[in-house]
């Protein structure tokens, strides 16, 4: 059973038009619950909304949050993966941050995972409540894990959104389009994915093959020489992994 369905839908209300706030609305209509917004930052929810979501810049979320008057009951959250709840008082606060990447286009958060917490068990199961209605898989996430966990998530996501821009400058010197370096991206992290990083790795680091290595990396020199220290530092992360 979806278990979305097994929740009574809450009114909740959520701040903020970004990518990911007009994503949550439209999520969050869909599995049935009220919602009242995207709305603008420094505007008030309706005293109904029982659950207010943050979804606004990092830096920004301690001036959301005091400009939202005081509601008794009212749980108020934020869906930032690094940032603590203190920044949320003097409300009862919880936070719910998905981890998947929302473009402009929005976003499909069923399946993926979530981080969730809550300053009381009231809030974090209101956290657990909402990542279930979005067909979140909740995970609590202590606030002494925060940082290292949004940090594995810029890396998975963010860093290899820049590796892949690097590779795809270099392949252009040799007349390649990204559209051609698509599959091999997707089949290698499907088999790390399947398989973990040691079985899934491939190519002439993981082979010792060092005289093919040097070849590579005088091209990367001679082409894109500003890439050169990058290439080094993933040469030796990836020798230490095979």
């Amino acid at each position: 059973m979806d278990p979305s369905t097994s929740i009574a839908p809450r009114p909740c209300a959520v701040i903020g038009g970004g990518r990911l706030g007009r994503t949550l609305v439209a999520a969050l209509r869909t599995a049935g619950w009220p919602v009242d917004g995207p709305l603008g930052r420094g505007e008030q929810p309706g005293a109904g909304a029982a659950i207010v979501l943050l979804c606004v810049p990092d830096a920004q979320i301690a001036a959301a949050a005091a400009a939202l008057a005081p509601r008794p009951g009212r749980l108020v959250g934020h869906c930032s993966g690094a940032t603590g709840l203190d920044v949320l008082a003097p409300h009862e606060g919880f936070s719910l941050h998905p981890l998947m990447t929302v473009p402009g286009s929005g976003a499909d958060l069923r399946g993926a995972g979530a981080a969730v917490d809550g300053a009381t068990p009231r809030a974090l199961e209101g956290a657990r409540a909402l990542a279930a209605a979005l067909g979140l898989r909740a995970l609590r996430v202590a606030p002494e894990d925060r940082a290292a966990y949004h940090a594995a998530a810029s890396i998975a996501a963010n860093f290899l959104v820049t590796l892949e821009g690097a590779a795809e400058r270099l392949a252009a010197t040799a007349g390649l389009d990204r559209a051609l370096l698509v599959p091999l991206v997707r089949a290698s992290v499907e088999s790390w994915a399947a398989h973990g990083p040691e079985r899934a790795l491939t190519g002439p680091v993981a082979r010792g093959d060092e005289a093919t290595v040097a070849r590579q990396r005088a091209a990367v020199e001679e082409r894109t020489p500003d890439l050169l220290a990058l290439f080094d530092t993933l040469a030796d992360a990836t020798r230490a992994m095979a």
